[in-house]
């Protein structure tokens, strides 16, 4: 008896270590330290969240290489772009350059699903339309409707392609709709967040994610709103070239991009990320770039994430510019708000 209790506690404790993200253990985090010249790493998620846990925060399928199959939809230019004057900064924030828009540095938290690629371009279009209206709309697009309204979309939780939402904006609108637990907007986002707790253990952590929501088609948040025509409307979608990332950005406001995520990424704290040398492929994840600048000589996009504030640099990180780091120079993309 004592024999099968001690092998039974042998399988327990190796399934428990297994199923711990070991890239979040004490000893890993200090490797990359010991390591990295341009970033730092620390301590972002409990050293015992399960490795499933950060798996399933990695929802874009937008990590894209230009081919003949897409070449078509990258964008190069946009007589708009004629105002700029061919100057590009050597550092641009899109929270100094429209300090109305209240959403380009709002942080959101995607919650215990892997709706990054909807929380991302649904907060970059929300940006850009305060941008295009000089600030007359000011409030959040919903991340509930893409989510799990738009079923060619991709998998709602279970990860979704950032070109086809903003082919949604484009061609089926979406309405407007605040954080979770909030009455703002047509349809508030429903998935409850994962903040940390009084012990520092982040309450999502354990728990199965999300099932995806039965989508609405009513407004739930503010009632008073009628929800056709509450929807707003891209007049298109498009990746972009990297040479038109900054010029699209300085004119019509920040965007989506996706990139590959390694599992050093999960411990970023400051400085500008480079993958580590030995990091292991976790999954794609969608972010918000809301700008770019050097720091101590390596160039660097700034990007707002969605896993809450907790997370990071309060939320935001910075990542190499200029040599496709995990495939971000190739992945963003965009679309312009139709504001009539």
């Amino acid at each position: 008896m004592a024999r099968v209790l001690m092998l039974l506690s042998v399988i327990f404790i190796s399934v428990y270590v297994t199923e711990q993200a070991y890239f979040l253990q004490k000893d890993f985090i200090d490797n990359i330290n010991e390591k990295a010249t341009t970033w730092k790493a620390g301590v972002n998620f409990d050293p015992n969240t399960p490795e499933q846990h950060i798996l399933k925060l990695l929802g874009s399928k937008g990590v894209r290489i230009p081919s003949l199959d897409n070449i078509n939809m990258y964008k190069t230019d946009d007589e708009a772009y004629d105002n700029l004057f061919g100057r590009i900064p050597r550092h641009f924030d899109a929270r100094r350059k429209w300090r109305h828009c209240q959403t380009i540095g709002e942080v959101r938290d995607q919650g215990n699903c892997g709706s990054c690629w909807a929380v991302a371009t649904s907060s970059a279009f929300a940006d850009r339309l305060c941008v295009a209206t000089n600030g007359d709309f000011n409030e959040l697009l919903s991340a509930e409707e893409i989510t799990f309204c738009c079923h060619l979309c991709g998998f709602g939780c279970n990860g979704g392609y950032p070109i086809k939402a903003w082919k949604r904006f484009s061609k089926h609108g979406l309405v407007t709709g605040g954080d979770y637990n909030s009455s703002e907007g047509c349809e508030p986002y429903r998935v409850p967040p994962c903040p940390y707790d009084d012990e520092g253990n982040n309450t999502c952590a354990g728990k199965p994610m999300e099932l995806n929501h039965r989508c609405r088609r009513t407004c739930y948040g503010n009632q008073d709103l009628d929800f056709k025509e509450d929807h707003r409307y891209t007049r298109d979608y498009y990746y972009l070239t990297y040479g038109s990332i900054q010029k699209d950005v300085m004119t019509y406001g920040p965007i989506e991009a996706s990139f590959d995520v390694y599992n050093d990424f999960p411990n970023y704290k400051s400085g500008v990320y480079v993958r580590s040398e030995n990091a292991t492929y976790l999954g794609g994840h969608a972010v918000k770039l809301i700008g770019w600048g050097e720091e101590y000589g390596v160039p660097y996009w700034l990007m707002v994430n969605s896993w809450n504030e907790d997370w990071g640099d309060n939320g935001l990180f910075k990542i190499r510019r200029g040599t496709n780091e995990c495939g971000i120079d190739n992945s963003t993309t965009a679309g312009v708000p139709v504001t009539n």
